[in-house]
């Protein structure tokens, strides 16, 4: 079983509590069924996002979605100066039988800017 890291993003209209735990439960689930898991794949999932969200952690999103024993870690991204506003990142790290080129990263909302290349 190897292990390989997960990414993944969203965007929020504005900094409501109602709204990250909204787009972080979207962003969480379609991370996992894009790439096939359970909880018990999971190993810790790393939630950032830009400084102008400070209403709620995601990680609770996660937790209500059955995350108990998943280590969850929130953070704030650099504030780089024209960067997106009001986007929700994890970085995910799970056991998978995939190849790293299978591994399905998930953009949604206005997060797809961020990655054309990738996002669905």
């Amino acid at each position: 079983m190897a292990v390989r890291a997960v990414r993944g993003a969203t965007q929020v209209e504005a900094d409501d509590r109602d709204q990250i735990l909204e787009a972080t439960t979207e962003l969480v689930a379609a991370v996992m069924a894009r790439n096939e898991l359970h909880t018990d794949d999971v190993i810790s999932v790393i939630f950032t996002v830009t400084p102008d969200l400070t209403a709620e952690f995601p990680a609770l999103a996660a937790r209500k979605l059955g995350f108990h024993e998943v280590p969850l870690l929130c953070a704030t991204e650099i504030g780089v100066p024209g960067a997106l506003p009001r986007v929700i990142r994890l970085m995910a790290h799970i056991e998978t039988e995939r190849p790293r080129s299978d591994v399905q990263h998930v953009y949604l909302r206005g997060a797809t800017a961020l990655r054309l290349d990738i996002a669905q």
